[in-house]
């Protein structure tokens, strides 16, 4: 396979991550965790323009019905970007002022998962996921993760995914998603990354079914399939690849976002931190769902 990597958006971003295809703008969301910045990279004119939010954003999604929904620091909003505007909705872990969110997704249906974390010293085993349905009522679904990443749903939206890069973890799980009650079932180790070079951070789905997991701190990016087989592996410029997402006008595009924090000090990275576009896969993605609150 003869692919070409490119910058797509040159930034120094701390944490970049949350990666968002939207298909009736055509554009790519993306955040700087850390700086709780919010960027719409749109390829047609190769523009990267940013939005402060002004406190940590993990993950985000277009709504329906225009603006963005957001998990960040203090819960879930509902974001107008170009108006500044913020509604908060809930935050479900106020009382734990150390967790932040983190990785999100919506499924088929166009509810929103996002999933919490410890933010910064030691780790601990605090992290859980919720799901935000339409009505804007918030559930909580299993709380005994120490980072939660990967969340992603099939091409059916039958299966779900999610993951924990702690380093003594390193796990993705696979689960049946129920798709009129949004609940998932009969967990199963999908893939132990021990094997590979990078922890699981963010992931996405391609229309094969197959799961894309961005290594982080391996170099790597990699395509697994839907039994869990490590299909292909994409060695990228940068240590800390954090988010792939299909993108562009055939979806045919890999985004990648990366962070330039704690980086190996003995190998130069100029570019870490920047939106990246992996081009000529020959591999299609799925169209990312809105939300439909």
């Amino acid at each position: 396979m003869s692919i070409r990597i490119e910058i797509a958006a040159k930034t120094n971003s701390q944490l970049g991550e949350g990666a968002f295809w939207d298909v009736h703008q055509k554009c790519l969301w993306w955040v700087d965790i850390v700086s709780g910045l919010i960027h719409k990279y749109c390829p047609n004119n190769e523009e990267n323009k940013t939005y402060e939010f002004n406190e940590p954003v993990g993950c985000l999604a277009p709504r329906k019905n225009g603006g963005l929904v957001l998990a960040a620091k203090s819960g879930f909003w509902l974001f107008d970007p170009e108006k500044g505007l913020r509604t908060a909705i809930l935050d479900p872990e106020e009382h734990m002022p150390e967790n932040r969110f983190n990785d999100g997704a919506t499924d088929m249906q166009g509810r929103f998962w996002a999933g919490t974390m410890k933010d910064g010293g030691a780790s601990e085993q605090v992290g859980a996921f919720y799901r935000l349905d339409p009505d804007l009522s918030v559930t909580k679904w299993r709380d005994d993760f120490f980072t939660t990443n990967g969340m992603a749903f099939s091409p059916d939206g039958r299966k779900m995914y999610c993951s924990d890069s702690n380093a003594e973890v390193r796990k993705i799980w696979s689960y049946d998603y129920d798709v009129k009650t949004g609940t998932p079932t009969n967990e199963r180790l999908f893939f132990d990354t021990q094997n590979v070079a990078g922890r699981p951070d963010g992931g996405t789905v391609d229309a094969d079914g197959c799961y894309w997991q961005a290594g982080v701190s391996g170099w790597q990016i990699y395509r697994i399939s839907p039994e869990g087989e490590l299909l292909l592996t994409i060695d990228v410029p940068i240590e800390k690849p954090t988010k792939p997402m299909f993108g562009g006008e055939n979806l045919d595009i890999l985004y990648v976002t990366s962070l330039s924090m704690g980086l190996d000090p003995a190998r130069e990275q100029p570019d870490a931190g920047s939106l990246f576009a992996i081009h000529d896969l020959g591999i299609q993605g799925i169209p990312q769902v809105p939300f439909a609150g």
